[in-house]
Protein backbone atom coordinates (compact mmCIF):
# COMPACT_ATOMS: atom_id res chain seq x y z
CA UNK A 1 0.00 0.00 0.00
CA UNK A 2 1.54 3.34 -1.33
CA UNK A 3 2.36 5.74 1.92
CA UNK A 4 0.78 9.48 1.87
CA UNK A 5 4.51 10.69 0.51
CA UNK A 6 4.45 8.41 -2.56
CA UNK A 7 0.88 9.30 -3.21
CA UNK A 8 1.52 12.89 -3.46
CA UNK A 9 4.47 12.34 -5.88
CA UNK A 10 2.17 9.80 -8.52
CA UNK A 11 -1.33 11.95 -7.74
CA UNK A 12 -2.00 14.99 -10.52
CA UNK A 13 -1.64 18.09 -9.92
CA UNK A 14 -5.13 20.67 -9.54
CA UNK A 15 -5.38 22.73 -12.42
CA UNK A 16 -4.27 25.59 -10.45
CA UNK A 17 -1.71 23.68 -8.90
CA UNK A 18 -0.05 22.86 -12.00
CA UNK A 19 -0.37 26.58 -13.41
CA UNK A 20 1.57 27.61 -10.51
CA UNK A 21 4.06 24.83 -11.33
CA UNK A 22 4.40 26.39 -15.42
CA UNK A 23 4.77 29.95 -14.13
CA UNK A 24 7.31 29.13 -11.37
CA UNK A 25 9.74 28.24 -14.22
CA UNK A 26 9.99 31.95 -14.58
CA UNK A 27 12.83 32.09 -12.51
CA UNK A 28 15.23 29.93 -15.08
CA UNK A 29 13.95 32.15 -17.94
CA UNK A 30 16.74 34.00 -19.93
CA UNK A 31 15.72 37.45 -18.04
CA UNK A 32 18.25 36.68 -15.56
CA UNK A 33 20.96 35.53 -17.69
CA UNK A 34 24.08 37.90 -16.79
CA UNK A 35 23.62 39.26 -20.93
CA UNK A 36 20.48 40.49 -19.98
CA UNK A 37 21.25 41.84 -16.95
CA UNK A 38 24.09 43.45 -18.02
CA UNK A 39 21.71 44.63 -21.12
CA UNK A 40 19.27 46.11 -18.75
CA UNK A 41 21.96 47.47 -16.33
CA UNK A 42 23.21 49.62 -19.67
CA UNK A 43 26.63 47.93 -19.28
CA UNK A 44 26.63 46.61 -23.11
CA UNK A 45 28.66 48.38 -25.81
CA UNK A 46 27.22 48.76 -29.13
CA UNK A 47 29.15 45.82 -30.28
CA UNK A 48 27.51 44.01 -27.78
CA UNK A 49 24.21 45.22 -28.50
CA UNK A 50 24.24 44.37 -32.02
CA UNK A 51 25.56 41.20 -31.24
CA UNK A 52 21.98 40.22 -29.95
CA UNK A 53 19.94 41.97 -32.04
CA UNK A 54 21.75 39.77 -35.42
CA UNK A 55 22.02 36.48 -33.77
CA UNK A 56 18.26 36.88 -32.05
CA UNK A 57 17.27 37.45 -35.68
CA UNK A 58 17.57 33.76 -36.63
CA UNK A 59 15.19 32.88 -33.98
CA UNK A 60 12.65 35.22 -34.97
CA UNK A 61 12.37 34.09 -38.77
CA UNK A 62 12.49 30.58 -37.69
CA UNK A 63 9.28 31.21 -34.88
CA UNK A 64 7.26 30.78 -37.93
CA UNK A 65 8.83 28.17 -39.08
CA UNK A 66 8.49 26.17 -35.89
CA UNK A 67 4.49 27.29 -35.55
CA UNK A 68 3.84 25.94 -39.34
CA UNK A 69 5.45 22.55 -37.93
CA UNK A 70 3.45 23.01 -34.92
CA UNK A 71 -0.03 22.91 -37.45
CA UNK A 72 1.22 20.28 -40.05
CA UNK A 73 1.06 18.02 -36.45
CA UNK A 74 -2.37 19.08 -35.09
CA UNK A 75 -5.67 17.68 -37.16
CA UNK A 76 -7.66 20.10 -34.44
CA UNK A 77 -9.17 22.54 -36.66
CA UNK A 78 -9.89 25.26 -34.08
CA UNK A 79 -6.62 25.56 -32.37
CA UNK A 80 -5.22 25.43 -36.21
CA UNK A 81 -7.30 28.84 -36.54
CA UNK A 82 -5.88 30.29 -33.34
CA UNK A 83 -2.30 29.02 -34.46
CA UNK A 84 -2.36 30.36 -37.77
CA UNK A 85 -2.23 34.14 -36.31
CA UNK A 86 1.24 33.72 -35.24
CA UNK A 87 2.33 32.86 -37.88
CA UNK A 88 0.92 36.28 -39.29
CA UNK A 89 2.10 38.11 -36.92
CA UNK A 90 5.69 37.07 -37.45
CA UNK A 91 5.54 37.17 -41.58
CA UNK A 92 3.29 39.63 -41.76
CA UNK A 93 -0.29 40.14 -43.47
CA UNK A 94 -1.80 43.57 -45.12
CA UNK A 95 -1.89 46.02 -43.08
CA UNK A 96 0.91 44.50 -40.44
CA UNK A 97 4.26 44.29 -41.94
CA UNK A 98 4.53 41.59 -39.58
CA UNK A 99 7.35 41.23 -36.27
CA UNK A 100 10.18 40.23 -38.26
CA UNK A 101 10.48 43.82 -40.37
CA UNK A 102 9.59 44.71 -37.74
CA UNK A 103 13.43 43.06 -35.77
CA UNK A 104 14.95 44.24 -38.88
CA UNK A 105 13.81 47.74 -38.20
CA UNK A 106 15.78 46.93 -35.24
CA UNK A 107 18.78 46.03 -36.54
CA UNK A 108 18.92 49.62 -38.56
CA UNK A 109 18.13 51.23 -35.28
CA UNK A 110 21.10 49.66 -33.38
CA UNK A 111 23.26 50.34 -36.31
CA UNK A 112 23.25 47.27 -38.91
CA UNK A 113 22.77 46.86 -42.33
CA UNK A 114 19.58 45.36 -43.32
CA UNK A 115 21.51 42.65 -45.62
CA UNK A 116 23.87 41.97 -43.16
CA UNK A 117 21.82 40.84 -40.89
CA UNK A 118 19.62 38.53 -43.74
CA UNK A 119 22.43 37.17 -44.59
CA UNK A 120 23.15 36.08 -41.43
CA UNK A 121 26.53 36.07 -41.56
CA UNK A 122 27.01 37.32 -37.73
CA UNK A 123 24.77 34.11 -36.38
CA UNK A 124 26.98 32.33 -34.19
CA UNK A 125 27.04 28.76 -34.37
CA UNK A 126 26.17 27.80 -30.99
CA UNK A 127 22.74 30.36 -31.53
CA UNK A 128 21.92 28.52 -34.49
CA UNK A 129 22.22 25.04 -32.84
CA UNK A 130 20.01 25.64 -30.29
CA UNK A 131 17.50 27.54 -32.20
CA UNK A 132 17.39 24.43 -34.49
CA UNK A 133 17.05 22.15 -31.80
CA UNK A 134 13.71 23.93 -30.83
CA UNK A 135 12.69 23.71 -34.58
CA UNK A 136 13.22 20.35 -34.75
CA UNK A 137 11.51 19.26 -31.42
CA UNK A 138 8.54 21.29 -32.82
CA UNK A 139 8.29 19.11 -36.17
CA UNK A 140 8.79 15.75 -34.00
CA UNK A 141 7.23 15.95 -30.87
CA UNK A 142 3.52 15.66 -30.60
CA UNK A 143 1.49 19.30 -31.19
CA UNK A 144 0.62 19.49 -27.84
CA UNK A 145 3.84 19.15 -26.57
CA UNK A 146 5.28 21.54 -29.09
CA UNK A 147 2.49 23.66 -27.51
CA UNK A 148 3.85 23.50 -24.33
CA UNK A 149 7.09 24.55 -25.09
CA UNK A 150 6.20 27.97 -26.59
CA UNK A 151 5.06 28.77 -22.62
CA UNK A 152 7.86 30.62 -22.19
CA UNK A 153 5.61 33.49 -23.77
CA UNK A 154 4.12 33.55 -19.74
CA UNK A 155 7.23 35.58 -19.13
CA UNK A 156 7.77 37.26 -22.36
CA UNK A 157 6.05 40.86 -21.69
CA UNK A 158 8.16 41.04 -18.75
CA UNK A 159 11.71 40.72 -20.91
CA UNK A 160 9.92 43.30 -23.44
CA UNK A 161 8.76 46.10 -21.00
CA UNK A 162 11.75 46.08 -19.07
CA UNK A 163 13.53 46.82 -22.82
CA UNK A 164 11.13 49.44 -23.21
CA UNK A 165 11.66 50.67 -19.42
CA UNK A 166 15.72 50.59 -19.94
CA UNK A 167 17.15 51.25 -23.53
CA UNK A 168 15.56 54.46 -23.85
CA UNK A 169 17.54 55.61 -20.86
CA UNK A 170 21.03 53.75 -21.28
CA UNK A 171 21.16 53.54 -25.13
CA UNK A 172 19.65 56.82 -26.38
CA UNK A 173 21.99 56.08 -29.45
CA UNK A 174 19.68 53.32 -30.67
CA UNK A 175 16.26 55.26 -32.38
CA UNK A 176 12.90 54.99 -31.28
CA UNK A 177 11.64 53.58 -33.84
CA UNK A 178 13.54 50.04 -33.16
CA UNK A 179 11.54 49.94 -30.28
CA UNK A 180 8.37 48.99 -31.66
CA UNK A 181 9.15 45.19 -31.99
CA UNK A 182 8.69 45.45 -28.06
CA UNK A 183 5.37 47.25 -28.09
CA UNK A 184 3.97 44.96 -30.88
CA UNK A 185 4.95 41.64 -29.04
CA UNK A 186 3.68 43.00 -25.32
CA UNK A 187 0.11 42.23 -26.42
CA UNK A 188 0.70 39.25 -28.97
CA UNK A 189 2.20 37.71 -26.14
CA UNK A 190 -0.19 38.02 -23.92
CA UNK A 191 -2.92 37.04 -26.42
CA UNK A 192 -1.21 33.76 -26.87
CA UNK A 193 -0.62 32.59 -23.50
CA UNK A 194 -3.65 32.34 -22.87
CA UNK A 195 -4.48 30.27 -26.16
CA UNK A 196 -1.26 28.06 -25.48
CA UNK A 197 -1.67 27.70 -21.22
CA UNK A 198 -5.27 26.50 -22.16
CA UNK A 199 -4.15 23.75 -24.21
CA UNK A 200 -1.86 22.35 -21.48
CA UNK A 201 -3.86 22.45 -18.93
CA UNK A 202 -6.60 20.37 -20.83
CA UNK A 203 -4.39 18.54 -22.41
CA UNK A 204 -1.65 16.86 -19.58
CA UNK A 205 -3.66 15.73 -16.82
CA UNK A 206 -1.86 12.90 -14.99
CA UNK A 207 1.06 13.40 -12.94
CA UNK A 208 3.45 11.95 -15.30
CA UNK A 209 2.19 13.87 -18.20
CA UNK A 210 2.47 16.88 -15.82
CA UNK A 211 5.83 16.56 -15.40
CA UNK A 212 6.91 16.12 -18.48
CA UNK A 213 5.41 19.02 -19.49
CA UNK A 214 7.16 21.13 -16.66
CA UNK A 215 10.95 19.10 -18.58
CA UNK A 216 9.35 20.52 -22.29
CA UNK A 217 9.44 23.73 -20.99
CA UNK A 218 12.61 23.60 -19.45
CA UNK A 219 14.13 22.25 -22.76
CA UNK A 220 12.88 25.48 -24.10
CA UNK A 221 14.39 27.58 -21.46
CA UNK A 222 17.49 26.06 -21.97
CA UNK A 223 17.24 26.51 -25.74
CA UNK A 224 16.85 30.57 -24.66
CA UNK A 225 20.11 30.65 -22.36
CA UNK A 226 22.15 28.53 -24.20
CA UNK A 227 21.48 31.29 -27.19
CA UNK A 228 23.09 33.85 -24.70
CA UNK A 229 25.66 31.53 -23.51
CA UNK A 230 27.17 31.75 -26.93
CA UNK A 231 26.69 35.34 -27.39
CA UNK A 232 28.96 35.87 -23.89
CA UNK A 233 31.61 33.98 -25.23
CA UNK A 234 31.84 35.74 -28.55
CA UNK A 235 30.77 39.44 -27.33
CA UNK A 236 32.10 39.73 -23.49
CA UNK A 237 34.93 37.45 -23.54
CA UNK A 238 35.80 37.98 -26.75
CA UNK A 239 36.59 34.09 -27.76
CA UNK A 240 34.08 33.71 -30.67
CA UNK A 241 33.93 30.14 -32.46
CA UNK A 242 36.83 28.85 -33.87
CA UNK A 243 39.27 31.58 -32.33
CA UNK A 244 41.80 29.55 -31.02
CA UNK A 245 42.49 27.94 -34.83
CA UNK A 246 44.91 29.47 -36.88
CA UNK A 247 44.32 30.60 -40.02
CA UNK A 248 43.71 28.18 -43.19
CA UNK A 249 46.73 27.99 -45.67
CA UNK A 250 46.08 29.90 -48.48
CA UNK A 251 46.53 27.60 -51.74
CA UNK A 252 48.66 29.80 -54.45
Amino acid sequence: METITEQSLTQPWSREEFEAQLRAKSRRYHIHHPYHRAMYAGELNREQIQGWVANRYYYQIQIPIKDAAIMANCADREVRLHWVQRILDHDGHEGDAGGIEAWLQLAEAVGLKREEVIDQRHVLPGVRFAVDAYVNFARRAPWQESTCSSLTELFAPEIHQSRLDSWPDHYPWIKDSGLSYFRKRLSEARRDVEHGLRITLDHFRTREAQERALDILQFKLDVLWSMLDAMTMAYLHNTPPFHSCPDPVQSP
